[in-house]
């Protein structure tokens, strides 16, 4: 079973286009649209349901019109609207080996900070602004930390550890 720390969003789901099943895909970054790839995984109701490519069009940078198998109508597509849509994670790291570093790739990461210790586990990434966030949840506490070089200190990928050191008065503990 595909589990969250086994892949990464890339997008969402839209509605459908047109009456015969394709359903518009859009991608959260624009390098996502390029990696190329047989099938994406859905989630629905928190399992990972792989989606495979029949054809897909491109409408913009960041979005394209796909046919998965077995979706044939507007009916079946329309279940779909709304949903993340995330590739395999090794997938992404291939690509963001080539590319520029993608935030995205540590989720699920844990956060230690030099002085506070254990922080909690990058549970998403804001990338709404210019200015990146971690999302990091430690139990019932969430914390928004920027997403820079300038903090980071060791990544442990075999580990799965982001070791940063922190601003002081950045994280209440």
């Amino acid at each position: 079973m595909i589990v969250k720390e086994d892949v990464a969003r890339i997008g969402r789901l839209l509605k459908p286009h047109g009456i015969k099943g394709e359903i518009t895909l859009l991608f959260d970054k624009e390098p996502y649209g390029d990696i190329e790839t047989d099938f994406y995984f859905v989630e629905i109701d928190g399992i990972f349901v792989p989606f495979f490519v029949e054809e897909m069009r491109f409408a913009s940078d960041i979005s394209a019109r796909v046919k998965f198998e077995d979706i044939d109508d507007e009916s079946a597509a329309s279940r779909y609207a709304n949903l993340p849509v995330y590739i395999p994670r090794e997938t992404l790291e291939t690509v963001s080996e080539a590319s520029v570093p993608d935030w995205d790739f540590f989720v699920g990461y844990a956060v230690t900070d030099e002085t506070l210790g254990h922080v909690g586990v990058i549970e998403a990434v804001d990338s709404a602004t210019l200015n990146v966030l971690f999302i990091v949840k430690d139990g019932n506490s969430e914390y928004f930390i920027p997403a820079t070089e300038d903090f980071i200190t060791e990544i442990n990928e075999s580990e799965k550890i982001v070791r940063m050191q922190l601003p002081e008065g950045l994280i209440e503990k």
